[in-house]
């Protein structure tokens, strides 16, 4: 009698299926019993609750394709009585959504002062409206400012940048892929080096090299024009030991004009690197570390160039005929050469 009475006060409470025995009795009579209209997803849930009643949870969750803790998640969430428990819950959080603690009267002020100073921000803002009685904080203008940009009552000033100038280079392209350097002179890479080696000493090195038999050249000068590279380019074809055929050099504007001038008018092909590609031209990057390390670091001379140049040629030649290179399985670049050219065609004919 007194079981009954508390299955009464549950039922009358509301709350038939909470208490365990209660649940497993409701869960005994057929659905048809408490008949409501159920959405697909809430049917679904049922009808797996069903499953795993009769079959076990195991089979019920290989049958609807659902984990086995969603399956006893649903379960925890199903009451007999009320079966609208498993319908889809709302996600909204239980807060009421955030109100905009500002009026009208602080968004026309904000309005007024951004068209007023339209670069502004919420920093410089905020000093402003101080002065017209608006007590916003500075976050609380960001966000006013975000929203108002949002929805266009404040337009943002149009930047006008500087125009990019577009330089026609009539010669140079990029390197074919089919082009690969197989004999001594076949593609030389150029570079410069911007140097400083004392506090207001501004140097410019030219450095070229052979990407096959690693024969280098260097020239220095005060400043990097295209007028200097072009007469360093004519001291290279002239004193190079081998004809060269191309070169390769990035987009530094001393690579332009008169250098490109120059390019055609001695038929050498002229190859340019696309933007922000240094690995590119490997050989002769990694040639400007090992002058500095070997060279600028250890030369303790005048930095005028009349001292300068000749210091600079006595350690080329060191690198060209006396220094192991180990890309070269430690044979120096005239070695070097001097093999390609023993083993060329042309030498055994």
């Amino acid at each position: 009698m007194v079981q009954s009475s508390k299955q009464g006060q549950q039922q009358a409470s509301g709350g038939g299926g909470h208490h365990p025995r209660m649940r497993r009795f409701v869960r005994g009579l057929p659905t048809t019993a408490f008949a409501v209209s159920l959405s697909p997803t809430a049917q679904r849930k049922l009808d797996a609750i069903k499953v795993a009643e009769a079959a076990g949870v195991a089979v019920a969750a290989k049958a609807f394709g659902v984990h086995r803790s969603t399956l006893y998640h649903w379960r925890a969430q199903y009451e007999p009585y009320r079966l609208k428990t498993l319908e889809p819950r709302s996600k909204a959080p239980k807060r009421p959504a955030r109100r905009v603690k500002w009026t009208a009267h602080d968004e026309t002020l904000i309005i007024a002062a951004r068209a007023a100073h339209p670069r502004w921000g919420k920093r410089k803002l905020v000093v402003i409206l101080r002065t017209q009685g608006c007590t916003l904080s500075e976050s609380t203008i960001g966000r006013m400012l975000r929203r108002l940009i949002a929805c266009g009552r404040i337009h943002e000033p149009c930047l006008r940048g500087k125009p990019k100038r577009i330089t026609k280079r009539p010669l140079a392209i990029r390197k074919p892929k089919d082009w690969q350097p197989v004999h001594p002179g076949d593609l030389v890479q150029i570079d410069t080096v911007h140097l400083s080696p004392l506090p207001g000493v501004q140097r410019r090195q030219f450095s070229a090299i052979d990407v096959v038999s690693r024969v280098a050249h260097v020239g220095v000068a005060g400043t990097a024009t295209a007028r200097l590279a072009a007469s360093f380019l004519h001291e290279l074809v002239a004193t190079f030991p081998v004809p060269i055929t191309a070169i390769q050099v990035d987009g530094g504007s001393e690579f332009m004009a008169e250098f490109e001038e120059t390019c055609q008018a001695l038929g050498v092909r002229l190859f340019v690197l696309p933007p922000r590609s240094p690995k590119l031209n490997g050989c002769v990057e990694r040639f400007n570390r090992t002058s500095q390390d070997d060279f600028w670091t250890c030369y303790d001379g005048p930095l005028t160039l009349p001292e300068l140049v000749p210091a600079i040629q006595h350690w080329l030649a060191e690198y060209n005929g006396l220094r192991p290179h180990q890309a070269l399985q430690m044979r120096t670049p005239f070695n070097e050469l001097d093999r390609l050219q023993r083993e060329s065609p042309m030498s055994q004919m």
